[in-house]
């Protein structure tokens, strides 16, 4: 598979997403979509982004009972998006929920389960969430689990993936957030840059603000894929 970068455009309005991807013309480069755009914008985001010819990663990190999961899969297939999150730490069953409702609609989407947010420290997962198993154990696991339950790849932090890669097999997909070019963690407690992701084995790297907020966001997207050595599309 050709690795690569995924611009977050985590922008509140479609008139900020569409601003800022004015300045891509002709690069097509594969976008994440997530909650703040999705949930004020409704899914006619995604068509109108669909039209300038990116690939959309929708990162909704469905977390469901089972039956309620599987129908928003299904309503989803016909969105025609590129890849799709849910939760792994929402069990087997609802992963494999999230999976039936896709193949009854026939798509081709792609399930990516979230192992644990780069926001979370190991001390949050051991005092507030009461999860005792080292944070990488913890993260391997739940690969394990989406493995089983045939989700196409995971996110993780690019300090989990070699792991994983060994675990799951190499063309299990790892996209990797929480990726900076300085020295800022922003939301990220474990944080990495292109090239570390690169080495780990990271499939994607997706990349917010160093993009979004740079003063050249195209020379800061063409500098960070080649960086990670990724294909620009």
């Amino acid at each position: 598979m050709n690795r690569g970068v995924i611009i977050a455009c985590d922008f509140a309005t479609k008139t900020e997403c569409f601003q800022f991807l004015e300045q891509f013309r002709g690069l097509k480069p594969f976008l994440k979509i997530g909650m703040e755009l999705f949930y004020n914008e409704g899914p006619s985001i995604l068509e109108e982004v669909k039209k300038t010819g990116s690939r959309i990663f929708l990162d909704l990190k469905l977390h469901d009972i089972p039956n309620t999961i599987k129908k928003t899969t299904k309503n989803i297939a016909e969105l025609g998006v590129d890849m799709l999150t849910l939760h792994a730490s929402g069990g087997s069953e609802m992963m494999l929920a999230a999976k039936e409702g896709l193949e009854t609609a026939n798509s081709s989407t792609l399930l990516i389960a979230v192992t644990i947010l780069t926001s979370l420290s190991a001390a949050t997962i051991r005092q507030e969430l009461l999860i005792h198993s080292g944070l990488n154990s913890v993260v391997l696991h739940y690969s394990q689990n989406a493995k089983k339950c045939k989700m196409d790849g995971i996110v993780c932090s690019p300090f989990e993936i070699q792991k994983i890669k060994q675990n799951c097999g190499s063309d299990f997909i790892v996209v990797a957030p929480g990726i900076r070019v300085e020295d800022n963690v922003n939301d990220h407690a474990r944080m990495s840059t292109p090239d570390f992701a690169k080495h780990a084995g990271s499939d994607f790297i997706v990349v917010g603000r160093p993009i979004t907020t740079a003063l050249d966001p195209v020379a800061a997207y063409n500098h960070i894929s080649n960086e990670f050595g990724g294909v620009k599309t």
